[in-house]
């Protein structure tokens, strides 16, 4: 089988991680962003991966390759020329994807959820149709396009655009199954798959919907990407609680590196993932924070609603909040508060920053 994850460009929204790192590289519960769909894809049988990217970064070749060794599948990678959306993609790959008769998977990078790509699978080749789309649902509707079924039925019959009055919760959860032989309707040119292939498929029948199970999230913007962890967590806690940690100081859902050292005294959780190589000194405070690689948090600081990017460091009694991020390699000294602070890489923090900004 097959599958095309659509990367895209250079993953502006979760900067300043993404100076640094390609966005599919960065950690999500310690471990790749792009992994955890990897992974999963590979648990159904899929032998063939298309990442569609505006770019090529050596860093990422070099990981693709490990990854390629690791699970036995072949990455390719796909090249856009210019951006071409969210349908244009599929057409630049169609000799890989369309090279025999079974179907393909399609998938947002930025989406994270327990991908039950054999449900969706068995759902797909049940119906029929050319394609499969999964929904989840959402608050307030009025955001986002809503997928409406025809009653009684799983055939999609329109989508609505920011609905104004109820027609349903349902939308798009950026995880696709399709024929081959939908690659017909998309040209090699910037093409949105939501507006421009999604409503004639519908209009002939030819689009099914199934609703996500679990947690879903796009994890795309560093807002999201907190709330993203938080979910994912909670449903590691109950389909596989032995991969949390546990022991004194820790409360709710929290994941930590093997190798990362922790002090005494310290209150971690809920809500936090600590990396590999990170130390956290003695009486350190951490809620719904995630700590990458190598960083450290000295003693007292207390750090909540944040991001730490590879090898930072939080000064003594220092406090981060307010969706603060750290790119790689940035420093905040003693004493020091920050709140809403997005410091890019490389920097030093000696004064406080109390309202959000952008710190070059």
């Amino acid at each position: 089988m097959k599958a095309l994850i659509l990367v895209g460009g250079f993953g502006t929204r979760l900067r300043p991680l993404t100076f640094t790192k390609p966005k599919p590289l960065v950690d999500f519960a310690n471990q790749p962003m792009i992994l955890h769909q990897i992974e999963a894809l590979v648990a159904v049988g899929v032998k063939d991966i298309v990442l569609a990217v505006n770019y090529q970064p050596e860093i990422m070749v070099d990981a693709m390759h490990k990854m390629e060794e690791r699970f036995n599948v072949k990455i390719h990678f796909s090249i856009e020329p210019e951006p071409l959306g969210t349908a244009g993609p599929l057409a630049l790959a169609r000799d890989i994807l369309s090279k025999d008769n079974d179907p393909f998977f399609v998938l947002n990078s930025d989406v994270i959820c327990e991908f039950p790509f054999e449900k969706l699978l068995d759902f797909h080749r049940k119906h029929g149709a050319e394609g499969t789309l999964m929904t989840t649902p959402v608050e307030d509707p009025s955001k986002y396009g809503v997928v409406v079924l025809k009653p009684g039925t799983t055939e999609i019959e329109r989508f609505v655009e920011k609905p104004s009055t109820w027609v349903g919760d349902q939308i798009n959860a950026g995880i696709y199954i399709f024929n081959p032989a939908m690659l017909d309707r998309i040209q090699p040119r910037p093409m949105s798959i939501e507006k421009e292939v999604f409503p004639p498929m519908a209009a002939q029948g030819q689009l099914h919907a199934t609703p996500l199970e679990g947690f879903w999230a796009d994890v795309g913007q560093p807002r999201d990407y907190l709330s993203g962890t938080c979910l994912y967590l909670n449903s590691l806690a109950k389909k596989n609680p032995e991969a949390l940690s546990t022991g004194e100081g820790l409360q709710g859902n929290v994941l930590i590196d093997p190798s990362a050292k922790i002090g005494k005294g310290c209150k971690i959780g809920p809500n936090v993932v600590i990396g590999p190589n990170v130390v956290i000194a003695d009486g350190v405070r951490l809620n719904r924070t995630v700590i990458m690689k190598g960083s450290s948090v000295h003693e007292n600081a207390w750090v909540r609603d944040s991001i730490i990017g590879w090898f930072s460091s939080v000064g003594r009694w220092s406090r981060l909040d307010g969706t603060t991020v750290l790119g790689e390699d940035v420093h905040i000294g003693d004493e020091i508060l920050v709140n809403g602070g997005s410091i890019l890489p490389h920097k030093s923090v000696k004064a406080n920053i109390l309202e959000p900004q952008i710190v070059m």
